[in-house]
């Protein structure tokens, strides 16, 4: 046990001093699929001193050919993400203090959790988190890593309180829809890539050596043999409602959170985007009619039926998803299929 982290110590950039400095540091991740599940081993091998790991699903068939912390006898037992998680964790670094939480990350939540951590790591499926995460970041001054892949894609963005700019300010406004692994695929080494960026900004972070951080945003498509790195300070925004000087914080006030209802007296949610938006019924049909389920169009919706449940859209941005009362569960399908 007294040279587990030796070779790590013998990295000059980290050190005895270092890697106690590990040692005494409490890291969030937010999801523990592909990239959840590669960061969490990573920061456990690498001697955190606490991590919690948030996720509000369980583990699928599907999910075995990237997401690394599970197992066959995990996804037969459809055991949730992060009760597997923490049982692989422990038994890889069992001097690790991990908590372990099956939740839907909404904006309570997320204030409540990013009070005690040092540092909070992106591993989410969709935007309206992230920029959650982004004005709680700010909020309370945590810094964050903002990472995400698709196909052979990947990109990663290290955001660090009054110093750089935010999610906001590059972003300035949530994209909605877009490609998730559900209707893409994905590829493991693309998601290898990813956490190999966000873990290596995340030691910088947990040491104090600041000025070793990237300061860039970083993609790359692997299959095309694309890199780039992006220099972002100049977008820096002093009127951006997140990060400015007058800030709002708006993605913490209820009118910019998607709206959910359990529909009275029936096996449905109605979702509702925050953003008024209207939805290309004709390309989501010939995208979700590559994903094996059951496409039905007019030119007023789209119904898509999946084993046990059935999502209806709308152009007016509305999905119904029948097959379920569980809001949580409604909107990972929602995620799940429409980015």
């Amino acid at each position: 046990m007294n040279n587990r982290y030796s070779r790590q110590e013998l990295f000059s950039s980290i050190g005895k001093d270092g890697q106690q400095r590990i040692s005494n540091k409490h890291v969030l991740i937010i999801g523990v699929g592909a990239l959840g599940s590669g960061s969490a081993e990573a920061l456990v091998r690498a001697g955190i001193g606490k991590l919690t790991i948030v996720d509000r699903d369980y583990v699928e068939w599907s999910n075995l050919q990237r997401q690394q912390l599970y197992s066959e006898e995990d996804a037969k037992n459809r055991l949730p993400k992060v009760i597997a998680a923490k049982n692989r964790l422990s038994a890889v670094n069992s001097s690790v203090a991990i908590e372990a939480i099956i939740a839907d990350a909404s904006v309570s939540e997320l204030e409540d959790w990013a009070k005690n951590v040092d540092l909070i790591i992106d591993a989410t499926d969709n935007f309206e988190t992230r920029m959650i995460i982004n004005d709680v970041s700010q909020m309370y001054s945590v810094p964050w890593i903002y990472g995400a892949c698709v196909g052979s894609y990947g990109i990663s963005y290290t955001i660090i309180p009054e110093k750089t700019p935010c999610l906001s300010c590059i972003l300035e406004t949530v994209p909605l829809g877009g490609l998730t692994c559900d209707t893409a695929g994905i590829i493991s080494p693309a998601v290898n890539m990813v956490v190999s960026y966000q873990i290596s900004e995340a030691l910088k972070i947990l040491v104090g050596d600041f000025e070793s951080l990237r300061n860039k945003l970083v993609s790359f498509d692997l299959w095309k043999n694309q890199f780039s790195a992006i220099q972002v300070d100049k977008l820096k925004n002093e009127d951006c409602p997140s990060c400015g000087k007058e800030r709002s914080y708006p993605y913490l006030s209820f009118e910019n959170q998607t709206k959910t209802a359990v529909l009275c007296g029936r096996d449905s949610v109605q979702i509702r985007p925050s953003i008024p938006t209207v939805r290309d019924l004709e390309a989501l049909e010939q995208l979700l009619a590559k994903q094996g389920g059951t496409v039905q169009r007019n030119p007023f919706l789209l119904s898509y039926s999946v084993p046990s449940h059935r999502l209806v859209l709308f152009k007016d941005g509305r999905v119904l998803v029948h097959g379920t009362k569980d809001i949580s569960e409604a909107k990972a399908l929602y995620h799940r299929f429409l980015g």
